[in-house]
């Protein structure tokens, strides 16, 4: 499938006017007592990693889970009365989705969002909850986009685009003005891209007050649409997407952030999978974080190089919304690539207490059993030997090591 941004832009917004720090002052001053000023917490882990003090940005701890109500607050609450008149309607499958619905609540706004077929039940109902007319079509994004344009073109209501207006990118940069507040001596600021709204209004807020204040943008490695897109000169359309983190699994940047991250986001880096899911994994067992994939990104750049990295360093996490399913699978995922997984296949011989023996060894070694696997009547075994495969849990690279060597000594051969 041929992958876009997602999201046409609008008409009026695909050449924006002047965007300034005024505007995201303006945004600021229109969000108090609406958005959140999230807490800034600081990470000894990360910080002995980078050499320097690492202060964690909790936009997972935004009403509706993520940074996403700045945007969409300032964006409605600058419609003109007939267009309130005439509701809104968004495409998202969960964090936009969540912050258009909320948005319009607050504003008396009618709001229709159009999600996928496949959007995790828990945020569909939470958008539900927060005020908005639940649709849903199509089995992917792009797929219920086209749906909610049509619904457009043919109610008259106005399509809240989720990162590529000037609105929308003046709300995402008062996470900016807040970082400069908490932390005014931070050095390098860390935010996730897709669509490239929250970098763009960062970078714009954070520029204009200290231009020494680095930003560095964070893609998913299998969603990459930046790098490309930034040596070409102009937005470039990925041919496909593959991320855990749909948070910024977008195929295209928008017009109105790209012509901005161009200008003064100073560089963009891209993470892998396993990267993702340590990040993920590390926010949750050291800082006691639920973050999302996407939310972790600027995390999984910070354990890939860091010192690679000016401090001190704010890290934007940049939403908690992470279906339940997906954790319980990203957190196997991240413990595997912490070496905390550990997998064996093995040979003994067949006789009663063999298997016993073998596990008391691994006991002696404090390697958990998590699954055990015992065949006796494959033909490749001998008469007398059985064969046992092993998934033992560990406390990490050096452990695995150590589990390893006790088997070795205590007589068994690991197959490969």
């Amino acid at each position: 499938m041929a992958a876009t941004n997602g999201c046409e832009a609008d008409h009026k917004s695909a050449v924006p006017s002047v965007l300034t720090v005024e505007d995201v002052r303006a945004a600021h001053k229109m969000l108090s007592g609406v958005a959140r000023v999230t807490a800034m917490e600081g990470s000894r882990h990360l910080s002995r990693l980078v050499g320097a003090p690492v202060h964690l940005k909790c936009e997972n701890l935004q009403r509706t889970g993520s940074f996403k109500l700045r945007g969409a607050y300032v964006r409605i609450a600058g419609l003109t009365t007939e267009e309130r008149a005439a509701g809104v309607v968004a495409a998202s499958a969960g964090n936009h989705a969540q912050g258009v619905a909320l948005a319009a609540s607050l504003l008396g706004v009618r709001s229709t969002v159009f999600m996928p077929v496949g959007a995790p039940l828990p945020k569909v109902a939470a958008t539900r909850e927060y005020g908005a007319e639940v649709r849903t079509h199509g089995q992917v994004v792009d797929e219920t986009l086209r749906a909610a344009q049509e619904y457009a073109r043919e109610t008259g209501a106005v399509f809240i685009h989720p990162f590529d207006h000037r609105d929308i990118v003046a709300g995402q940069g008062t996470v900016g003005l807040e970082i400069l507040e908490q932390c005014p001596e931070v050095g390098t600021i860390v935010v996730g891209m897709g669509g490239g709204g929250l970098a763009a209004g960062i970078a714009l807020a954070v520029k204009a007050l200290q231009p020494r204040v680095k930003v560095v943008g964070v893609q998913a490695a299998g969603a990459a649409a930046y790098p490309p897109s930034l040596a070409a000169g102009h937005p470039v359309a990925l041919g496909s997407l593959s991320t855990m983190a749909d948070g910024i699994k977008v195929g295209r940047p928008g017009d109105v952030p790209f012509k901005i991250v161009g200008e003064l986001v100073d560089e963009v880096r891209t993470v892998t999978e396993d990267a993702l899911s340590r990040a993920l994994l590390l926010c949750l067992e050291r800082a006691k974080l639920v973050v999302e994939p996407a939310g972790a990104s600027p995390v999984a750049a910070l354990l890939s190089e860091p010192e690679s990295f000016e401090g001190p360093v704010v890290a934007v996490l940049s939403g908690g919304n992470v279906d339940p399913l997906l954790l319980q699978h990203v957190l196997r995922h991240g413990m595997a690539a912490a070496g905390r997984y550990l997998s064996l296949r093995l040979r003994l011989t067949d006789r009663p207490g063999s298997l016993a023996t073998l596990l008391g060894v691994l006991s002696e070694a404090d390697a958990n059993v998590l699954d055990v696997s015992h065949a006796r009547t494959d033909p490749r075994l001998g008469l007398s030997e059985a064969e046992v495969e092993l998934r033992l849990e560990t406390q990490g690279p050096e452990h695995c090591a150590e589990v390893r060597e006790a088997i070795r000594e205590a007589g068994y051969t690991v197959l490969p």
